[in-house]
């Protein structure tokens, strides 16, 4: 008799609590009471459940943006110069680059071996007027490179004799 009068009691306090839904969402961005518009009234539903209101995002004005300042650091007249060379006899990689730059003109090569073993050389400029050309050279071919380490050829071990002598 006491499960029911709990079941009763339980099922009295869940009609009296009502609907207990998801919690109200609202927009990020300022708390509601610094919003400019009012907060839409929750309704009154059927069955005494209460809807969940949804506040509509805020319309921000967005300041226009401001007129960058001249930068000071503007070089009209540009010119830079690098260059580096990899010759490692032990892997066999060999190439370089070397490029200079005065204004708007850029002259530069680089340099390769190919696989094959041709030496492959690129000379080229960039302009404003003429756009970027560049001329391929092809070269023989340079020496192999020893391999570094070789495979051992060993004889087959049989297996299940000892090798001690």
């Amino acid at each position: 008799m006491a499960f029911k009068i709990f079941v009763l009691a339980a099922l009295v306090a869940v009609a009296k609590a009502g609907f207990l839904g998801a919690p109200a969402v609202y927009a990020p961005g300022a708390p509601l009471a610094a919003r400019a518009y009012a907060a839409p009234a929750i309704a009154a539903a059927p069955l005494g459940l209460a809807r969940a209101a949804y506040a509509a995002p805020i319309a921000r004005a967005v300041a226009a943006p401001v007129a960058a300042a001249i930068d000071t650091d503007y070089d009209p007249n540009p010119s830079y110069s690098y260059s580096y060379d990899v010759q490692d006899a032990l892997t066999g990689d060999s190439k370089g680059q070397q490029e200079s730059r005065q204004g708007d003109v850029v002259q530069g090569s680089y340099s390769l071996v190919e696989p094959d073993g041709t030496t492959r050389t690129v000379e080229y400029t960039a302009d404003p007027i003429n756009g970027f050309n560049a001329v391929v050279h092809r070269g023989p071919a340079v020496a192999a490179v020893a391999k570094v380490a070789a495979p051992i050829a060993a004889a087959p071990l049989a297996y299940g004799k000892a090798l001690i002598g």
